[in-house]
C-alpha cells in the first residue's frame, strides 16, 4: 500500500435497476455519511462508480452495498493515493451507465465473453491466441487517454467519445478479419459494450479484457504495456504499480 492513505474505488456491474431515485438517495446519503468523494452513476442498465476516502470508509461502503442482492458480486479495482482526487460528491442518473446509443445491445441480458489478464499477457507473449490465430487488441478509449498511454502495437480509432464507437466499427470491420479481437478500455465498462456490438455484427472471436487496464495491471503490472492509464479525476494517470504519476 505504501504510504498514501486514499483508498480510490472503481467498480461497475451490468445489472437490471428499477429503483433508481430510492436508490440514489440511499447512495448518496450513505456515500456523505462515510465522507466519500467522487461519482456514482446509475441507469437502468447499471452503476458505475468511482469513490475516494479513507480506507475503512471506503471499505464500509463497498461492503454494505454488496449487502444489496443485485450488487453483492460487485467486484472493485483498488488504487491509493496520497490526497483525494475528487473534489465533490455526485450521484446522478443517467440513461447509459456508459453511453453508446445503440440500444440493441443490452450487457444486462448476456455478458461479453471475456479474456483475464494474465492469460492476455501470455498470448502477447506467444503472438496469438490458444487457437493460434493473430491478435488484434482493439483500444476502445478517446484518443487522448490512448495517447497517455496504451497496449504496444494496439489498434486506436482515434475516438472523440464512446458514443462513435459504432461508426468507426462499420469503418474499420475489415481490419478484425481472422483475428481474436480483444477489446481494452480503463475498468472494463466501455470494452464490454464494445464486445457485444462486434458480435451482434458478426465478428466471431471477440473477447474483451476483464476489468480492464486497472485490472492488467494489478495483476501483470507493465509487461506489453507503454505508458500510463489515464483517470478522470485529479491524478491523471496512473503508472502500471497503480500510481499516479509525475506530472
Amino acid at each position: 500500500m505504501s504510504d498514501a492513505s486514499v483508498l480510490n474505488l472503481a467498480a461497475y456491474k451490468f445489472v437490471a435497476l428499477d429503483d433508481l431515485e430510492a436508490l440514489r438517495e440511499r447512495l448518496l446519503e450513505r456515500a456523505r455519511v462515510a465522507a466519500l468523494k467522487g461519482s456514482i452513476l446509475l441507469a437502468e442498465e447499471g452503476i458505475n462508480l468511482f469513490l475516494a476516502g479513507a480506507e475503512v470508509d471506503a471499505r464500509g461502503f463497498l461492503s454494505w452495498l454488496r449487502s444489496d442482492a443485485r450488487f453483492a458480486d460487485l467486484q472493485a479495482k483498488e488504487s491509493w493515493s496520497d490526497v483525494q482526487p475528487f473534489k465533490r460528491l455526485r450521484v446522478k442518473l443517467k440513461r447509459e451507465i456508459i453511453r453508446m446509443d445503440h440500444p440493441t445491445i443490452r450487457p444486462v441480458d448476456a455478458r461479453a465473453p471475456a479474456v483475464d489478464a494474465a492469460t492476455l499477457a501470455r498470448w502477447l507473449d506467444a503472438g496469438h491466441c490458444d487457437a493460434g490465430r493473430p491478435l488484434l487488441l482493439l483500444d476502445t478509449r478517446n484518443g487522448f487517454e490512448v495517447d497517455a498511454g496504451r497496449f504496444a502495437g494496439a489498434h486506436d480509432w482515434r475516438l472523440q467519445r464512446f458514443g462513435d464507437f459504432p461508426a468507426a466499427l462499420a469503418a474499420h470491420r475489415a481490419e478484425l478479419a481472422g483475428k481474436t479481437v480483444v477489446s481494452y478500455c480503463t475498468g472494463g465498462i466501455r470494452c464490454e459494450k464494445a464486445a457485444l456490438l462486434m458480435r451482434e455484427q458478426g465478428l466471431e472471436h471477440v473477447l474483451q479484457l476483464d476489468g480492464g487496464i486497472l485490472q492488467y495491471f494489478q495483476t501483470v503490472g507493465a509487461r506489453h504495456y507503454e505508458g500510463g492509464c489515464f483517470v478522470f479525476d485529479e491524478r491523471g494517470t496512473l503508472d502500471a504499480g497503480l500510481r499516479p504519476t509525475p506530472a
